[in-house]
């Protein structure tokens, strides 16, 4: 596990990992079977309840955020996974993310980068009801708008707010809840192997990215409680 954790915040290649750990085939081998048999998403989510709790939460969230983000793609990814996003004017891969109200990772799907996001968000939203029962409201920018939110509304029973900028806007501003995934895709690219995406599976980007939220939410369950904090 350190060893893995070692890979996606340093960003080396699996035959670069040091002599200080197991052979990088053995290291390979077990991030594998974690992945194709659902264990590091297990150990993901069952992280995520604890530091809920931590928080003075309950462990299962109400409320989530919705947002993309499209990563420039290595030569390693196939061509069959890969996209243009000629919004962000970027060659590659899109990160689709559902978070809670604390940044923490609830589903994800990573697809090409030419995938739009209400396209993207259809699937993505299925899985999130389907994972999380107690989940009535998800935020979302203004790229979610039209039938995709009647739809959440008819098929799942889930209110998808939209979270618009004014008129009145100019330059960066600060949106309300939509800041909250704005900063879990800024932890994720902390992790160097996530600068940008050097998988040949989909499946495999985003075992990384849990990993990496692993790695976050272990600190913060490792840091000393707040004064008055139970």
């Amino acid at each position: 596990m350190d060893a893995i954790r070692y890979l996606v915040a340093g960003g080396i290649s699996w035959r670069a990992m040091p002599a200080d750990f197991p052979a990088w085939a053995r290291v390979y081998a077990f991030f594998r079977r974690w992945r194709e048999h659902g264990l590091i998403a297990e150990f993901h989510d069952r992280l995520r309840g604890k530091v809920r709790e931590r928080e003075g939460r309950e462990a299962e969230p109400t409320a989530g955020i919705i947002d993309a983000q499209s990563v420039r793609a290595a030569a390693t990814v196939p061509a069959a996974s890969r996209g243009y996003d000629g919004g962000k004017k970027v060659p590659g891969r899109k990160r689709h993310i559902v978070t809670d109200t604390l940044g923490l990772l609830l589903a994800i799907a990573v697809t090409a980068a030419n995938i739009g996001d209400r396209d993207a968000a259809a699937g993505l939203l299925m899985r999130l009801r389907r994972l999380h029962r107690d989940i009535t409201l998800v935020w979302a920018d203004g790229g979610y708008t039209g039938s995709l939110v009647g739809w959440c509304r008819d098929k799942l029973a889930l209110t998808l707010e939209i979270v618009k900028r004014t008129d009145d806007m100019t330059g960066f501003v600060v949106l309300p809840r939509r800041w909250v995934a704005e900063r879990t895709f800024a932890w994720l690219m902390n992790s160097r192997r996530l600068a940008r995406d050097y998988e040949t599976l989909p499946a495999t980007s985003e075992a990384m990215i849990r990993w990496s939220m692993v790695t976050r939410m272990s600190r913060r369950m490792a840091r000393p409680r707040a004064a008055g904090r139970h």
